[in-house]
C-alpha cells in the first residue's frame, strides 16, 4: 500500500496518486526536486521518470528526517539557480505563511523550460496544527503561480462533492475511536469507512462538482526566457 494510505484515507490518494502519476509521466525529467518531501512517499513513483531526486524538508519537520537529502526551507533552498529540470511539491503551500516567495523560490532552482508540479487542497480539514495557514482555489492559484513568471499549464480539481464529504466524514468520525478495542465503536467505524470510502469512489466517477473539489493539481512550466 502507498506509505500515506491507511484504512482511513485510502479514497483521497485514490484520487491524487493516479493524478499525480499521469503528469510526472507526461513532465517530470533529469533532475528532480521534491520541496516539503517528509518521507519522500513519491520516490516509487518518481522513479522511471528522472535520474535524481532531491528531497529538501526543514529541521523542525513532523516527519521522519531519513529520506530528506537536504535540510532547508522551501523560502530559501541551499542549491543554485537553474540546477533542476523539475519541481515535486505535494501538500505543502497550505503549511507555509508566505506562499508566493516559496512559488518563486522554487521558479529560481528550476533550470528555463522546467515544469513544477503541485498539489493543494482546497476543502480540507486542519492539520499539523499550528502550521496550517491556507487553503486554496483556482483563482488564486493562478493568481500566485503567474505573479511568481510562471506559465500555466494546468489548474485541475481532482475531485468532487462525493468524494470530499466522504473522506470529511471519514476523518471525522475516527475521533470516536478512542479507548482501543472494548469501545465498539473501534470495530464499528472502519467497516464504516471502507463503505463509505468504495461508495463515493464509485460516484467520483460520474459526478466531478469542481466547486466541492477536495483538491487542485497545478502543473507550471518556467519560461524559456525570463521575463
Amino acid at each position: 500500500m502507498f506509505s500515506l494510505a491507511r484504512q482511513h484515507n485510502w479514497l483521497i490518494f485514490s484520487i491524487i496518486n493516479p493524478a499525480l502519476k499521469q503528469r510526472l509521466k507526461k513532465y517530470a525529467k533529469g533532475k528532480l526536486i521534491d520541496i516539503g518531501c517528509g518521507t519522500k512517499p513519491y520516490k516509487d513513483m518518481v522513479k522511471p521518470y528522472v535520474e535524481v531526486h532531491t528531497g529538501v524538508d526543514h529541521q523542525d519537520s513532523l516527519h521522519d528526517k531519513s529520506d530528506m537529502d537536504i535540510i532547508g526551507n522551501a523560502y530559501s533552498i541551499p542549491l543554485e539557480s537553474c540546477s533542476y529540470d523539475t519541481v515535486l511539491c505535494t501538500d505543502v503551500l497550505e503549511h507555509l505563511e508566505e506562499p508566493f516567495l516559496a512559488i518563486s523560490e522554487a521558479l529560481r532552482v528550476l533550470k528555463p523550460g522546467g515544469y513544477a508540479i503541485y498539489t493543494v487542497p482546497f476543502f480540507w480539514h486542519l492539520h499539523e496544527e499550528p502550521r496550517d495557514f491556507y487553503r486554496y482555489t483556482k483563482f488564486g492559484l493562478n493568481y500566485l503561480f503567474k505573479k511568481s513568471n510562471f506559465e500555466i499549464i494546468e489548474i485541475s480539481a481532482l475531485s468532487g462533492f462525493s468524494v470530499t464529504f466522504a473522506q470529511e466524514l471519514v476523518y471525522f468520525l475516527c475521533r470516536f475511536r478512542r479507548g482501543g478495542w472494548i469501545n465498539p465503536l473501534w470495530w464499528i467505524i472502519p467497516i464504516f469507512s471502507q463503505f463509505v470510502q468504495m461508495l463515493a469512489f464509485i460516484f467520483n466517477k460520474f459526478e466531478k462538482t469542481e466547486m466541492f473539489s477536495c483538491e487542485y493539481i497545478i502543473v507550471a512550466r518556467k519560461p524559456l526566457v525570463e521575463q
